[in-house]
This record gives C-alpha cells, sequence and structure tokens, in this order.
C-alpha cells in the first residue's frame, strides 16, 4: 500500500460565524501539520474558474449564489488579472480581489489564487519591450495575447517574482485560500540573446568541458567541433545534431523548472506551510519534462480538454495517470471543458452525459479536485466562443446541470474517498527523453511515442483496470510487471535500477527501439537494448521501418520490426516473424529470460490491436495480476481507489446498453445510478468494499 501523502488540515475563517457552511479542504502540505476536525471535509473539490474582474461587482454575488446552487466548493481566481492588480508600473490595487474573496468565502468556497504571470500587462511590454519573447525564426512577439514573455528574461523574472511574493504577502496567511497555481500552461521557449546566454551556461554545467560536450555530442561529424561552449548555436528544429536538440528540451525543462521555482519560493517565503504550490500542464506536453518541474512543487495539477467533443476513454485515462505519475500522489484536474472548446477545426460539443462521465474518470484515476473552465463566457477576447458554465447573458447553459449533479455526487461520496487513492498492480514506465528523442528522429512517420504508448496500455488497463504510470527511476518493487514500451533513452544508471528490479523478483518488459540511445541523444555502443542487453541475454540484430504488415507469431505487425538475436543458452522465445522480406522471416520477435527471482522479455515489432491483447493477457497472467470486477464488456471502466482498510470503486458505462455489475458481496453504492447490480448507458456508479478484496486472479496479500 503507498504510503498517503495526504493530511487534513483545517481552514480557519475568521469570519467562520457568519457562514452557513463554512470550508475545510483535503490538501497536501509541504510539511505535517495536525488536523483540526471541527468543520466538515472536503474530499473532492468541485467549481470553475472564475474572473470576477471580467464582470461588474454588482453582479458577483449572484455568480456566487448560482455556484453554490450547483453544488460547487471551491473557485480559482487571478490567473490572468495582472493588468488589474498592476495597473502601473509598482502600484498595486487588491482591493477588488480581497472583495472577491470574501464574497466566494461568503457563499461557501473555499479559493485557489493563481499568479498571473502567463498575461504580463500592457505597460510593461511596451516599456520594456526586452521581456517579450522571440521565435526561433527571430520574430518578436507582441502584447495583446498571452504566454509572449521570454521565460529567459531576468527583467521579466524580476516582476513575475515581485507581483508573486506581494501576492503572497497579502493572502499567503489567508485561511480562505487554500493553495496557489504558478503561472498558466507554460511552456513555449524564447530564442533571444538572454535565452542563449542562459543555454551556453546551462551546457557549461551540463557539461563540464566542451571536450567532453564534443565528445557525447560526436561532433566530429560534419565538422561540427566547438572550441568554446558560447559558440553552440540554441535551436529546436532543424538539421542539428541530434545532441543538440535532445539537450534543447533539457535546458528547456530546467529554464521552465527554474522560472516556476522562483515563484513558489516567493510564495513559500512568506505562506503557511498549508497553502499547497501547483502548476498546471497540458494534455501530453512535450515542451519539457514533467517529472521533473513537479519535484519542488506539492503536487500535480492539469488541464483536460478533448479537442474533438469524441473522448477515447482509455487514452484519456493514460493521461490521467500519466499526471498521477509526476508526484505519485493524487492530483488536481484545473481545467476541463463544458462541453466543447474553440480552437480546433470542427469545436464539436461532448455529448450529453459525457461532462459527467469525464468528471468521475478523473476522480478514478485520483483527481481530488474536478475544475471547470469557464463560468461564464467573456463578452470579448480570444476565447469568447470556448465552451462555459454560464452564457454571456449569465444564465445557465445546458450543461451547468450536468455539473450540478457531480457536485451532488461527490458530496455524496466524498466521506467514502476521502484518504483513497487509485490502486494498481502493473506500472508503465514514460521517459520524456526517450519520447522527444524517437520524434526528433521517427525513422518511420507513423511511429508516434504516445500513440505507441497509449496502444500498450489500452490492453493493459482494461484487462487489469488499473494501471500506475511512472518515471523510469520510481520504486518499482511493489509491481509484479513493469512495462517500458520504448524506453529507447536509457542511462547505465536506469538500466542498474531497472535490472535490480528483474533480480529481485519482477517482470520487466521492453517494447521496440528500447536501450538504443544514451542521455546526450547518442547511440549505444552495443546493439539493442543497449546497457540491458546483457540482462536479457539477446540484442536487436537489426530494425526495419514497415510500409506494408508482416506476420508475427498468430498476427501480425506493423511500422516497425526488429530481429533478435539470442545470445544465452536460456533465453526462450516467444514470437517469430512469418515471411516477409527475407531479412526478418523466420527470426525471433519476441523474447524472454529469467533471470534471478524475475524476468525480462523483449518486443520487438509493433503489434496489431489483437496481437497487443493476447500479449497483455499473457503477462498479466503470469504476474498473477487479474481485473477488479470480471467479464465487463471494454466499454466499461472500472477504478478502485483504496485507503483506510477500504476499497472504492468508481465505476463508469461509457457504452450504450445497461450492464450488470458483479460486485462482491457487502458492496454498497454511495453515489450514481446503480440500480441493484445494473448499471445503465453512460451511467456513473461509485460503490465501497470494506475489507479491500483482492482482485480476481489474484493472490491476497
Amino acid at each position: 500500500m503507498v504510503q498517503h501523502m495526504y493530511r487534513l488540515v483545517a481552514v480557519l475563517a475568521a469570519a467562520s460565524a457568519t457562514i452557513a457552511a463554512p470550508a475545510q479542504q483535503l490538501i497536501y502540505p509541504r510539511h505535517a501539520t495536525a488536523a483540526v476536525l471541527d468543520r466538515p471535509v472536503i474530499s473532492i473539490a468541485i467549481g470553475t474558474a472564475w474572473y470576477p474582474e471580467q464582470w461588474p461587482e454588482a453582479r458577483w454575488a449572484t455568480d456566487l449564489a448560482m455556484m453554490r446552487s450547483a453544488g460547487f466548493n471551491t473557485v480559482r481566481l487571478a490567473e490572468f488579472a495582472w493588468s488589474t492588480m498592476e495597473p502601473r508600473e509598482g502600484q498595486f490595487d487588491f482591493a477588488w480581489l480581497d472583495r472577491a474573496i470574501a464574497a466566494a468565502h461568503g457563499a461557501g468556497m473555499q479559493v485557489v489564487l493563481g499568479t498571473p504571470t502567463a498575461a504580463p500587462p500592457a505597460w510593461m511590454s511596451q516599456r520594456y519591450p526586452d521581456i517579450l519573447r522571440i521565435d526561433e525564426n527571430g520574430v518578436r512577439a507582441e502584447h495583446g495575447g498571452r504566454r509572449h514573455f521570454s521565460f529567459a528574461s531576468a527583467r521579466y523574472r524580476r516582476f513575475a517574482v515581485r507581483i508573486a511574493a506581494v501576492m503572497a504577502k497579502r493572502y499567503g496567511k489567508d485561511p480562505r485560500v487554500i493553495g496557489w497555481q504558478i503561472d498558466n500552461e507554460v511552456g513555449p521557449p524564447s530564442f533571444d540573446d538572454e535565452a542563449v546566454a542562459r543555454w551556453h551556461a546551462f551546457l557549461t554545467a551540463r557539461y563540464g568541458t566542451i571536450d567532453r560536450l564534443n565528445k557525447r555530442w560526436t561532433t566530429q561529424y560534419w565538422s561540427q567541433h566547438y572550441d568554446r561552449f558560447d559558440q553552440v548555436p540554441l535551436h529546436a528544429t532543424g538539421q542539428q545534431n541530434p545532441g543538440l536538440l535532445l539537450d534543447f528540451k533539457h535546458f528547456t525543462t530546467a529554464t521552465w523548472t527554474d522560472y516556476v521555482a522562483e515563484q513558489a519560493r516567493a510564495i513559500r517565503g512568506v505562506a503557511q506551510p498549508r497553502q499547497w504550490v501547483t502548476t498546471n500542464t497540458m494534455f501530453w506536453n512535450a515542451g519539457f519534462d514533467h517529472y521533473a518541474m513537479h519535484r519542488e512543487l506539492d503536487m500535480a495539477s492539469w488541464d483536460n480538454y478533448i479537442p474533438d467533443g469524441r473522448p477515447d476513454w482509455v487514452a484519456n485515462g493514460a493521461n490521467h495517470d500519466l499526471v498521477r505519475g509526476y508526484k505519485q500522489r493524487n492530483f488536481w484536474l484545473m481545467e476541463t471543458q463544458p462541453g466543447r472548446v474553440d480552437w480546433v477545426p470542427v469545436n464539436r460539443s461532448l455529448d450529453r452525459g459525457q461532462v459527467r462521465e469525464m468528471a468521475w474518470q478523473a476522480i478514478g484515476h485520483g483527481a481530488d479536485a474536478v475544475l471547470w473552465w469557464q463560468w461564464r463566457s467573456a463578452l470579448n477576447g480570444q476565447e469568447q466562443y470556448h465552451g462555459a458554465l454560464l452564457g454571456a447573458d449569465g444564465t445557465a447553459n445546458p450543461v451547468l446541470a450536468e455539473a450540478a449533479q457531480v457536485a451532488r455526487e461527490a458530496q455524496a461520496a466524498g466521506a467514502a474517498l476521502a484518504g483513497t487513492e487509485p490502486a494498481a498492480k502493473v506500472a508503465m514506465l514514460f521517459s520524456y527523453d526517450s519520447r522527444w528523442a524517437i520524434d526528433l528522429q521517427r525513422h518511420h512517420r507513423d511511429f508516434d511515442p504516445v500513440r505507441q504508448f497509449v496502444a500498450w496500455y489500452r490492453p493493459l488497463r482494461i484487462a487489469s483496470q488499473g494501471v500506475a504510470v511512472l518515471p523510469v527511476m520510481a520504486d518499482l518493487a511493489r509491481y509484479p510487471l513493469v512495462v517500458a514500451p520504448s524506453l529507447h533513452v536509457v542511462t547505465q544508471g536506469q538500466a542498474d535500477r531497472l535490472a535490480a528490479y528483474v533480480r529481485g523478483g519482477g517482470h520487466l518488459v521492453l517494447g521496440p527501439r528500447s536501450g538504443m540511445k544514451d542521455d546526450a541523444n547518442a547511440l549505444w555502443p552495443q546493439r539493442q537494448p543497449g546497457p540491458l542487453a546483457d540482462l536479457l541475454g539477446a540484442h536487436v540484430e537489426q530494425y526495419y521501418a514497415l510500409d506494408t504488415p508482416v506476420t508475427v507469431g498468430g498476427g501480425t505487425a506493423d511500422i516497425w520490426a526488429e530481429t533478435l538475436a539470442p545470445g544465452a543458452s536460456d533465453v526462450e522465445v516467444l514470437a517469430r516473424y512469418g515471411t516477409a522480406n527475407g531479412w526478418i522471416d523466420g527470426k525471433p520477435a519476441i523474447v524472454t529470460r529469467r533471470v534471478g527471482k524475475g524476468q525480462i522479455t523483449y518486443v520487438g515489432a509493433w503489434l496489431d490491436a489483437a496481437g497487443m491483447t493476447a500479449l497483455a493477457q499473457r503477462l498479466l497472467d503470469q504476474a498473477k495480476v487479474g481485473p477488479v470486477l470480471a467479464g465487463l464488456p471494454d466499454t466499461v471502466e472500472v477504478m478502485a481507489r483504496d485507503g483506510g482498510g477500504r476499497r472504492v470503486l468508481v465505476v463508469v458505462n461509457h457504452g450504450a446498453a445497461a450492464v450488470a455489475l458483479p460486485l462482491p458481496t457487502g458492496a454498497r453504492a454511495v453515489a450514481g445510478d446503480l440500480a441493484g447490480r445494473s448499471l445503465p448507458a453512460h451511467g456513473v456508479a461509485v460503490v465501497t468494499i470494506e475489507p479491500i478484496l483482492p482482485r480476481q486472479g489474484e493472490v491476497a496479500g
């Protein structure tokens, strides 16, 4: 059982005597804090992004009354309000925000504050144009959008830290404020002079000497040899050395991580430890290494949108699990769409009921908050067509009723869910280095590392009903099965750690292109899987990009095929290629080997869906991992959250037909649509089971 990282702490409100339903929250403190349980606990935060600065103050009471009527308990404020907070340089106005926080608290809301640094005010852009971001083509951004600042600008960082510190001084001890969101969806890099200087400093710190950089990047190729670090150009794309391009990603990670950490330190310098600090990230965002970004943050949060309005529940669940893996603890869904977005060619709305399905899916995967973006459509601005809970006229859009239903159900299930977290016996490893390196040199246009990750995740998640997505260096001891779909970049230290996991009794499964490169994007001198080849007792003889499917085992593979050459006598061949192009005919495609108390398997082909399903079931059977509830169709998502000696099942029927749930004796529904044991089409059930029972097919303990 994962040790719970949460502590309950009270929100001590000065005006508590006047509040009918005062708020207290489940938070993620930086230090242990004694729980004060004199008020009801909010274990699931439900709410919205509210922008009071965009509306007449006379309207605020109406908005907040509607939120309270909908069952909301949380609002996020101020993330884009810098020009309102600091209308002139060094002159701050927080009186309006004081009143907004007081009004929100008076309506029973807990408050999350955003630092407004994603959108600097016009006076700053005009007076200090050096803060503006410059793209790779040398074009300087202009005022009027957002994220138009340079992440490398020392001046901009001083302004950002100052506004964060001033806000923290005012609200860091405010009992109505539970936490902070740093900036908003950081990511775009800059190529200005300060960024170039930071790049050279980064390379100096990373490699120490220019000779070491030359060696790691193999700069003898194409006469790329450098005499000094300041000769190295800053690029993200183009015909550049693969080591340079991967290190650009390392550089953007370091720069953005430092940018966020500066604001976090400014807040923590004065704020009470009970106030958590996070930043909201985006769907499969590749701009930086999210594991690194979150090391110094208190929890993860992200923004879940389905641009085409047609959610793939398995792929969406994979991203929830990825986000939970950033801190290996529960997270917040800081933004999600109330129906539709406004930034794709066809902005289709989610179907009726899917806003609710997505909310409960998030909670099942470990979200302790669901906040919709946004409360009311702005009268103007770039996102005026984006979905909202209210229309521009201030009346409810149809989707508000669905959000209100989620709020009522979350309140009913809150006591059961408090202190629980997702359960999983299977882990998948996600490596940003590997994703970046493959994307930089796909070798096959369709070798999309995210698509491949989901192709592995899908059958494992459906069959086991629980998958943890983790960084390579995570503690894997509790997982009998660990799958790395394409661990393309692997260091010697990572290889040693994975080998210890195998020898200790785990089963490590590697997918195609694994163990090809080191963290400078250089090929390992030994054949794949590089530093894991000796453990495997086999190596990749050759790899082939495929333009037509080939047979492998009892199915087919496309996109990619690797032939494997066993070297140790105890290597078992699990599947071979059929007749294709002569190069791969009859060659091993999948091999496995028992080492110590465990096992390592290498899968050299991009298998079709049927082959992946069969392989996943074989791996799960070997690991003695079974589903929580067996015999359900693939349209039913079962999510188990464990804690306090109990299990809570969140079940979402994404299908168009009712299903019977094989619940154990004593299971009790605490929220949702369960009628007896039948869950209707697009229905949700939240069920408690005490005590925790082993999954079907698993051994107890």
